[in-house]
């Protein structure tokens, strides 16, 4: 079987080429991660104090904002996040919790008609034991899905990539939601 990668076991080299992605080492250390769960570490309680762009704030509405992940599963990963420093969506006021909704349904039209992503998952992650990263503030994400995108480079790599700068795609999604809104 010539020209034929194959992987032979543990410490064995594979002729697979690996690609760089530094920034996921400030993840993987927590270098961003709150250091306690005070609305004043908080990063969802200071992105809304920032420009849009600096931020990567796509669209502000009256009681949730949406922002891109700064450590995306899949390119154009957004959340959408309540201004109110507030953990646990049963804690939502009614108001909050139909515009984090709204705001939903329009992240998933504006990621639809600008990615042509086929699916989505959307969900929320409560608490440390849920999986939250960052448990004092909640958030809904919602990350774009195609058909095959999960293919060797998260399992095997350990490496997800990301076709464009986050500025970029932050700048293109603005756009496009300010223009279908």
């Amino acid at each position: 079987m010539d020209g034929v990668l194959t992987q032979d076991g543990i410490g064995e080299g594979d002729g697979l080429e690996r690609l760089w992605t530094p920034y996921r080492m400030a993840y993987i250390r927590g270098e961003n991660k709150p250091s306690d769960p005070s609305e004043t570490k908080c990063p969802f309680c200071r992105v809304p104090m920032l420009e849009d762009a600096e931020g990567l704030v796509v669209h502000r509405g009256e009681t949730c904002f949406v922002v891109l992940n700064l450590y995306p599963y899949a390119p154009g990963h957004m959340m959408v996040c309540p201004y109110r420093h507030v953990a646990g969506y049963v804690e939502t006021t009614d108001e909050e919790a139909a515009e984090m909704a709204v705001l939903t349904k329009q992240a998933v039209r504006t990621l639809a008609g600008v990615s042509q992503a086929e699916g989505f998952n959307i969900g929320m992650n409560q608490g440390t034991a849920g999986g939250a990263g960052i448990a004092a503030h909640l958030h809904q994400h919602i990350v774009p899905r195609w058909v095959g995108d999960q293919n060797f480079m998260p399992i095997i790599g350990r490496t997800k990539t990301l076709p464009q700068l986050l500025t970029d795609t932050r700048e293109l999604l603005a756009k496009a939601w300010a223009e279908n809104a």
